[in-house]
């Protein structure tokens, strides 16, 4: 017999995503999948079960192929002409931790349950983090 997970019954665990010299977009496919619960054997796509992400070394993470050059971030202010522009070179030094976030954006569902699970998503620039308290585990990518 299937099981419906409901909320009281979730637990939610932590998880340490080191990204140093790790493909940007595997990184952000794996912070993902752990938001979602997609790991888990309780997972059902109608209810938020998740677990929470921290990602460290997202400064080091790398672009595979031509893309640090070439892949453009696009915006519109929703002015005339608002069309606004932004280099994955210059994201990546000025604001990685950005990057890393649009790219988890992107994997996630456009639904609630999709903008609750990246309140769960952590990332920073170096390797330290400050939450030590929750006892997070290293997870490792294949």
């Amino acid at each position: 017999m299937t099981t419906m997970p409901k909320a009281g019954d979730i637990s939610r665990k932590w998880y340490v995503i080191d990204a140093q010299g790790k493909p940007l977009g595997r990184v952000a496919a794996t912070a993902a999948h752990l938001l979602r619960g997609k790991h888990k054997v309780t997972f059902a796509p109608h209810a938020d079960c998740g677990d929470h992400v921290i990602i460290i070394n997202a400064d080091k993470a790398i672009l595979t192929g031509n893309k640090l050059q070439s892949k453009v971030r696009y915006r519109h202010t929703g002015w005339v002409g608002g069309l606004k522009e932004v280099k994955y070179s210059d994201l990546m030094e000025k604001n990685p931790e950005r990057a890393m976030m649009l790219a988890i954006k992107g994997m996630v569902p456009d639904t609630t349950i999709g903008r609750n699970a990246l309140t769960r998503v952590r990332i920073y620039k170096g390797g330290e983090h400050n939450h030590a308290a929750q006892k997070p585990e290293v997870w490792e990518l294949q």
